[in-house]
């Protein structure tokens, strides 16, 4: 009795098929082929459905998406569109079709019919995985777009929800193909860990780098920095778990694992442009034998000087009060206190930089002599720019030591030149 009735469902449910064999049956097709031909037609039949309710259902949704995202002006829906959601949705209706259609197709070949059901089974995992996916990189991108969020290694963390996800689509696939509790794949896979720890130690080890940076706000996303050891000189494009990408400043890309950001020693520059300020520290070599008192007579000259016609007055007035109360003897210039070209050209350069209209004046800036080398006394400039962007700092830095360099001949000293160079002494001939 439980035969007949599963014998009469079967033959409600197969009547487009039975209509189509009879129909083959009748246009004289012989018994051995109408089979595999009504196959054949079944096949076609479902694709052309297929096709159509596919394309119908992802035409209405995008349009519903759409709709909606411009009523609303939700970014998460307008990526949901780029990242093609609409399109894997859609795809639910023509699958319920398919897998109803299997038992009415594949009537006459039992065993195909599971083969085939199985492979629907195995279709609805990976689009499971890729309906999910799409929902995640939509996600990312709306992230992404945030602004307390756009420096943040984003991409690490979608990398670790995908592995998971394809982790338990593996496990669940499996278990299919196999016919195995899902619990005893686990298991095995618990046994099995060392050699998963093996074979993605990479990956841990980026994302356990990818927390700490992301923790310890070390490095973010736009960040510039400097890694010589691997040639990495420019800004943090992207981090992922297994790389962290860095266009150079000469358009070429180093790519360098996360966990090296931890393990070894890099520079951020982020601290500066957060500053608003960039250091310029540099220094010109004043030839010794140049520098000397200045003498009475010359004062009259350097106090045109805008710069420092205030203290070559304040400071002359004050050097000459001292050596009288100290009776010194003025037939020698060594004797009692003088103002020296030098000093005079330190204050100049220091009383310029506090004037210049680019050069930071809440940071630190000094003039300052150093140890004297084989090239001459050096004079160091120590100031920031007011600003970080690198094309002005270059002009603003050009600038100041075009003035330093040229300003030096108004008190009589040099600068120094490597004229035992074949080059330099090619041009001091020529001059």
């Amino acid at each position: 009795m439980n035969e007949e009735k599963i014998e009469q469902i079967s033959r409600s449910t197969n009547a487009i098929s039975d209509w189509s064999i009879q129909f083959l049956k009748n246009l004289g097709i012989s018994d051995n082929w109408v089979k595999y031909i009504n196959l054949i037609f079944l096949i076609f039949v479902v694709v052309v459905l297929v096709f159509v309710v596919q394309y119908l259902t992802r035409v209405i949704l995008q349009a519903i998406l759409n709709r909606s995202a411009k009523l609303s002006r939700a970014e998460i829906l307008k990526n949901l569109s780029v990242r093609k959601f609409p399109h894997f949705l859609a795809m639910i209706v023509p699958f319920s079709l398919v897998k109803g259609a299997i038992p009415i197709i594949f009537d006459q070949f039992p065993k195909t019919m599971v083969f085939v059901d199985k492979l629907a089974d195995i279709y609805l995992i990976f689009y499971v995985i890729w309906l999910i996916m799409s929902v995640i990189n939509a996600s990312a991108d709306t992230f992404r777009m945030k602004p307390n969020l756009m420096d943040k290694p984003i991409d690490s963390y979608v990398q670790v929800v995908k592995i998971i996800l394809n982790i338990i689509g593996f496990v669940v696939l499996f278990s299919i193909l196999t016919g195995q509790n899902p619990t005893v794949i686990i298991t095995g896979l618990g046994a099995a860990s060392a050699i998963l720890m093996l074979i993605f130690k990479d990956t841990i080890l980026g994302f356990v780098a990818s927390l700490q940076v992301s923790a310890n706000d070390m490095v973010r996303i736009g960040d510039w920095i400097t890694m010589p050891k691997y040639g990495a000189d420019g800004d943090v494009i992207q981090i992922t778990l297994s790389t962290v990408k860095i266009r150079n400043f000469d358009k070429t890309i180093t790519t360098i694992p996360p966990y090296t950001l931890v393990s070894d020693s890099f520079q951020n520059w982020r601290g500066m442009q957060d500053a608003g300020g960039r250091r310029l520290k540099r220094a010109v070599f004043v030839k010794q034998s140049t520098i000397r008192f200045i003498r009475d007579e010359e004062l009259e000259k350097l106090g045109k000087i805008q710069y420092i016609s205030e203290y070559i007055r304040t400071r002359s007035k004050e050097i000459d009060d001292y050596n009288k109360e100290s009776k010194a003897d003025k037939s020698l210039a060594i004797n009692g206190r003088n103002l020296t070209n030098m000093g005079v050209y330190r204050h100049y350069i220091k009383n310029y930089l506090s004037n210049h209209p680019h050069v930071h004046k809440e940071m630190l800036m000094l003039v300052r002599q150093l140890q004297p080398t084989s090239k001459g006394l050096p004079l160091e400039l120590y100031f920031f720019t007011n600003t970080t962007n690198w094309l002005q700092y270059e002009d603003i830095s050009s600038d100041v030591f075009d003035h330093i360099t040229a300003a030096a001949r108004y008190f009589d000293l040099e600068l120094y030149e490597d004229i035992s160079n074949p080059v330099m002494a090619s041009v001091c001939s020529e001059r």
